[in-house]
């Protein structure tokens, strides 16, 4: 990615007030490196492998599984998640067995890891040599060199009007039935579809991606017009991890229209760092 501007924030007004996608700002940006693809299960099953890190879901012994991918013994479900009871909190559940003690990574080598908390992609990233993508180096990253556009791919639509399928995210009724017409109910492999104009392949759908920064839905207001890193503290919500939660981009297979139409460039969300869950990954970036 080499040095240049953009326009950072929601053009097409879809936009959810509490995310914060507003108001539109120009951003210069230093060169850097990104990913092509989500790191996937084989890249972080070497980190793993040569390093013996132990994950936040497999030192907690559990993590959040989305209702349908559950494969565990009765005795290891927990039960639904409050406010969201399509997440079981599943113990056993982590990014080697991502749907419970029963499932495995057998043919998700070149999935996306998931179940990586916030803490553990830096780790990751530490032992790579790299770092998290900053929210704005995401979004410049995700347009793929369109302006205002909804989409990395432009502002056709997602759901296959036209015969051809852009991205990985849900189709039929959430949260009960998943036609799976694009051809996954869970994860795809992070070399599926197309890629965008700069080499990023996925960059909405799929999964969700880790970013540095911290959270605040009202930073764009405030936020450095070169570089930004971020806020220095919390989201302004309240709460006792007020200045905890750390940005995540780019939706997952589960978005859908009828609760979560953040599977466009601009769209933001975040989680507490050491929270983790069956549709959140990474990709790095090096200066």
């Amino acid at each position: 990615m080499p040095a240049g501007a953009f326009t950072m924030g929601d053009a097409s007004g879809d936009g959810l007030a509490v995310d914060g996608e507003l108001p539109l700002h120009p951003v210069e940006l230093d060169a850097f490196e990104i990913d092509a693809t989500p790191v996937t299960n084989e890249q972080f099953a070497r980190f793993a492998d040569a390093t013996g890190y132990v994950t936040d879901a497999e030192r907690t012994g559990a993590s959040a599984v989305f209702h349908l991918l559950v494969d565990a013994p009765t005795a290891d479900i927990a039960g639904p998640i409050v406010g969201t009871p399509w997440w079981i909190g599943v113990r056993g559940a982590d990014w080697r067995h991502p749907g419970g003690r029963a499932s495995s990574l057998a043919g998700l080598d070149q999935h996306p890891a998931v179940h990586v908390s916030w803490h553990d992609a830096l780790a990751y990233c530490a032992w790579a040599g790299r770092r998290l993508p900053t929210e704005a180096e995401w979004e410049r990253a995700a347009r793929g060199g369109l302006e205002s556009a909804t989409y990395p791919w432009g502002d056709d639509p997602i759901d296959g009007n036209d015969g051809v399928w852009r991205a990985n995210v849900w189709q039929g009724a959430f949260p009960a039935h998943n036609t799976a017409a694009d051809g996954w109910v869970g994860t795809a492999p992070v070399r599926t579809f197309a890629p965008n104009g700069f080499g990023l392949w996925q960059a909405v759908g799929n999964v969700w991606e880790w970013c540095a920064d911290r959270f605040d839905p009202g930073y764009y207001a405030i936020a450095p017009l070169v570089n930004p890193r971020g806020p220095e503290d919390g989201d302004g919500l309240g709460g006792e991890r007020d200045d905890e939660r750390r940005v995540l981009r780019g939706g997952s297979y589960l978005c859908h229209p009828s609760y979560c139409n953040r599977y466009r460039n601009s769209a933001r969300s975040s989680n507490t760092p050491d929270s983790t869950m069956g549709n959140a990954g990474f990709r790095t970036v090096a200066a």
